[in-house]
């Protein structure tokens, strides 16, 4: 039989009559002939309160004690989804991420998936098993610990499954009803995406959109696995959601597919940093060192042998940021005369794969930002994507501006 893999996010199972009507979705796939792995996250909010209860009782925790309370949620999920569906007549069973097993490195709360081993449940399939209901999140680590992936770790743990298992597709049921040209919340007029190419959806999740993990979409396009959003609170149908393909099973691309925002941005510039062979490298070490995810980069041009570097990063890491810099000043790695932060940015970014085929689309979002009186502090692009950094008092306007001049509400 086909397998199908099916993901369900926490606010699917938020509770029992949520997951029977998960379940039933589940049955629904059974009786249309396939072999479902369904992989479920914990109850929504489960996991923030095992995360406290932690951070509680150590706030210095031994993070492998931490993969093993955080990884109890999906497993109380999977065993209530398995027992649902048993009521239902459908053959299931529940999988913790050692008994697959789901092998990952050893790095704990942020493991990475490195095999899955695919004899004991295609062995249970033989036997007449229909469902293998696991766990997601988590696997073991080489010393034979629970490691946890990282938050949105579900979404990679689908993802790998359907991989391993070469499933026909892979479902990922969240609260919303597929990818959008932006955040309806912010834009009225944002409409549902039938289909999504996915270096386009990497570049939305990358740059904050929040329907999909990064991860879990760079998975799917190394193995080239299908991809459907879709809302657990619609009714089933084949056109439903929003697939994530390769960019040849889309006939036609608009230039911009969608507009894409991160609020929690911060701006911080190195002034009169020492223009030597190097100095670019001592900066952003010691800020890799550190765990600082930094994002946009931008070098002044050099004047007396002194230059000014900006980079952006996430504010939660401002202050990890800072730190490291002034230490690498301390050891004698790096020289700057002062650092200014301005945490009060957000990112904007326009993503499509048209704009490999098509020029005039900076000029376009430039001249409609300038027209909003929106100042641009800082501009990267990509052969795909085009990202700046304003102020974040404007990010709003910026996003319902871009989204109108590009026309998105409209289909092509």
């Amino acid at each position: 039989m086909p397998v199908l893999v099916m993901k369900f996010g926490g606010t699917s199972v938020a509770n029992l009559d949520r997951i029977r009507r998960a379940a039933k979705r589940v049955g629904v796939e059974v009786a249309n002939g396939y072999e479902v792995i369904v992989i479920v996250s914990a109850m929504s909010g489960k996991t923030n309160e095992l995360v406290g209860w932690v951070n509680e009782t150590s706030p210095l925790f031994d993070a492998r004690e931490y993969d093993a309370v955080v990884s109890s949620g999906e497993n109380v999920t999977a065993g209530l989804m398995a027992l649902t569906l048993q009521e239902m007549d459908v053959p299931a069973r529940s999988w913790q991420g050692w008994q697959v097993p789901v092998k990952t490195t050893s790095a704990h709360s942020v493991a990475r998936i490195e095999e899955i081993g695919t004899e004991a449940i295609n062995g249970k399939f033989a036997d007449g098993m229909r469902v293998a209901v696991v766990a997601g999140f988590q696997g073991v680590s080489a010393e034979g610990r629970i490691a946890t992936l990282g938050r949105g770790g579900s979404d990679t743990t689908a993802v790998a499954f359907a991989a391993a298992f070469d499933a026909e597709r892979c479902d990922i049921y969240t609260d919303v009803d597929g990818v959008y040209t932006t955040d309806p919340r912010v834009c009225d007029k944002a409409r549902k995406l039938d289909r999504i190419a996915f270096e386009e959806m990497l570049e939305l999740a990358s740059l904050g959109a929040k329907v999909l993990q990064t991860r879990s979409v760079e998975l799917a396009m190394r193995y080239k696995v299908k991809l459907r959003v879709l809302s657990s609170f619609e009714e089933m149908s084949d056109e439903a959601g929003t697939l994530v393909c390769d960019e040849e099973e889309i006939m036609e691309s608009k230039v911009v597919a969608g507009v894409a925002f991160s609020r929690d941005e911060a701006k911080l510039t190195l002034i009169g940093v020492d223009d030597r062979p190097g100095v670019a490298a001592s900066i952003f070490t010691a800020l890799s060192d550190a765990g600082v995810l930094v994002d946009m980069i931008v070098q002044n041009i050099a004047e007396d042998e002194r230059t000014d570097m900006t980079f952006s990063c996430p504010t939660v890491e401002v202050k990890r940021a800072q730190h490291a810099l002034q230490a690498a000043c301390e050891k004698g790695d790096l020289g700057y005369a002062d650092l200014v932060v301005d945490d009060a940015v957000a990112k904007v970014s326009v993503v499509g794969i048209g704009m490999r085929s098509q020029s005039g689309v900076a000029s376009k979002m430039f001249q409609v930002l300038s027209q909003e009186g929106i100042n641009i502090k800082v501009i990267t692009t990509s052969e795909i994507k085009i990202s700046v950094l304003i102020d974040r008092k404007y990010m709003e306007l910026a996003v319902q501006a871009l989204h109108d001049a590009f026309e998105l509400e409209r289909a092509e």
